[in-house]
């Protein structure tokens, strides 16, 4: 089965795989993101993958244990990819869920907008 562009991305962040993220972000990717206390912009792949995304989202502490939800589909000429995650971290365990919206050239994502919840605690 072949993965779209956003299903891939998806995978390589449940893996904490930072080449595989950096192979599907266009080296000029316009990103934007918005989680819970800041908003995110950067169009440098490195800045976006090891500082933002792993370097702190994901930061070592966070143990991404399981993908627990993952769905596709477009508006207009948008791709949207939303996905869940379950999460381990030394203050319990939490949910994570990511809306993203893309525009892509067929193999690397060049306009990304995410939307985040936060790390949920899991009742």
């Amino acid at each position: 089965m072949t993965r779209n562009v956003g299903e891939q991305f998806a995978y390589a962040l449940r893996d904490k795989d930072a080449e595989r993220l950096k192979a599907l972000l266009d080296p000029g990717v316009d990103f934007r993101a918005m989680t819970p206390s800041r908003f995110w912009e950067s169009s440098d792949v490195d800045d976006i993958v090891d500082g933002t995304i792993l370097g702190t989202w994901f930061a070592p502490g966070r143990t991404i244990t399981g993908l627990l939800a993952l769905e596709t589909d477009r508006v207009g000429p948008l791709e949207r990819v939303g996905y869940r995650f379950a999460i381990e971290q030394a203050d319990g365990d939490r949910t994570l869920e990511q809306q993203a919206y893309y525009r892509t050239d067929g193999a690397t994502m060049t306009w990304l907008r995410i939307m985040c919840t936060g790390f949920v605690p899991v009742a």
